[in-house]
């Protein structure tokens, strides 16, 4: 199943991307703790019929940029009310947490978004981040990947393990819901033993939308077998190109359907009417920062330039969409809707309106089966009533 159309998704991270964007003449740093906020750039990006807004988070300690900041899944739970149609994809860490919290946190943000929750599990991999805690150091980076792909595993199986109609609520027999079609998923593993099953009943959507960030052979691995949708950071299409055709190759090794893969490439950008306005303010940012900025993909210009770049690289077979991280928020992002979505629109590139109620039906992803729905013989016993 495909839409048949470029898939977009925007970041949303403080003031924006760049390390200086609260410095910005653009930019509302008053406002980046207030729910107001967060709010008006989930609606603005739903303007502009966007599959989802991505939420950064981090349990590591203030950054340079802005010295805070709020929970991705808290704020993705205040925006849902907020909004109709467009998905919420809120990172949540998969060191120093528990399986099962995340699993009822995004299980929970699925039932109030109505179908629209996704979850980007991130490892957290300072030793400034284990010291808040003081349980374990920071471990190797294989380790990290090791534990972040049972720890995804597991979730994945704790979202299963109550079929779609385990609840019945049949007064007549004081029985809310039929035992047989709640599973214990005995999960042994390196990291984690968990018994099981989830209080919470099975998402809306089956399983919320997985995505993981590639950084690496080991995260590309994870992502293949794991994500709905892999995040890349390629500097050509011919890069992406050869990611995606690996990610695909490893997933058919795994029994995937690669079909059901979708591919993004990360772009910064900063936009403007003129190029040469776009590079004077980007080169008058550059110098209010106190940092290095980040390398990755990044496009500064016109948003008829960048359109002509997004299309050129999903038409050429390279991604099949992209996550836009705008350099200063909301001034990249207002451009994003009323100039760059316009302009792809025209070419057949986007949507003309939401033809789907959930975000898996925004990224052309089929509903999953429940890998425990045809075991019979569920709970039993007294601990679930």
């Amino acid at each position: 199943m495909t839409t048949g159309h470029l898939h977009l998704g925007v970041a949303l991270d403080g003031a924006g991307r760049h390390p200086a964007a609260w410095r910005s003449p653009h930019a509302r740093p008053a406002e980046l703790f207030e729910p107001g906020y967060w709010v008006e750039l989930a609606r603005t990006a739903e303007a502009g019929l966007l599959d989802f807004i991505r939420l950064d988070d981090s349990l590591g300690p203030p950054s340079v940029r802005i010295p805070g900041r709020l929970d991705a899944v808290s704020v993705a739970a205040r925006v849902a009310p907020a909004t109709a149609s467009i998905g919420l994809i809120p990172a949540a860490t998969t060191t120093h947490t528990e399986p099962f919290h995340v699993s009822t946190a995004i299980a929970t943000l699925d039932y109030v978004g109505r179908g629209r929750a996704g979850w980007w599990p991130k490892p957290s991999r300072t030793a400034a981040e284990a010291r808040h805690f003081g349980r374990k150091p920071v471990a190797p980076a294989g380790e990290l990947a090791d534990e972040q792909a049972e720890f995804v595993d597991v979730v994945s199986r704790l979202w299963d393990s109550w079929e779609d109609d385990a609840v019945i609520r049949d007064v007549a027999t004081s029985r809310f819901l039929d035992r047989e079609k709640l599973h214990y998923v005995d999960f042994e593993g390196t990291y984690f033993d968990v018994r099981g099953p989830s209080i919470t009943p099975r998402p809306p959507q089956g399983r919320p939308v997985i995505g993981i960030t590639v950084d690496g052979p080991d995260t590309l691995e994870i992502a293949a077998r794991f994500a709905d949708v892999l995040f890349i950071d390629a500097s050509g299409p011919d890069e992406a190109r050869r990611l995606r055709e690996r990610a695909h190759t490893i997933a058919e090794g795994n029994d995937r359907d690669p079909g059901e893969l979708r591919v993004l490439a990360d772009i910064t950008v900063h936009l403007a009417d003129s190029e040469a306005q776009a590079r004077r303010e980007r080169t008058a940012l550059d110098a209010r920062s106190d940092v290095p900025v980040a390398g990755g993909l990044s496009f500064t210009g016109t948003a008829a330039a960048l359109a002509d770049r997004l299309a050129g690289w999903y038409t050429g077979g390279a991604v099949d969409g992209f996550t836009l991280l705008p350099g200063v928020l909301p001034y990249d992002l207002d451009h994003v809707v009323e100039d760059l979505i316009p302009i792809l629109r025209a070419h057949g590139h986007t949507r003309d309106a939401y033809t789907a109620d959930t975000l898996r039906g925004h990224l052309g992803l089929p509903l999953p089966a429940n890998r425990y729905a045809r075991i019979r013989g569920g709970i039993t016993d007294a601990r679930v009533s």
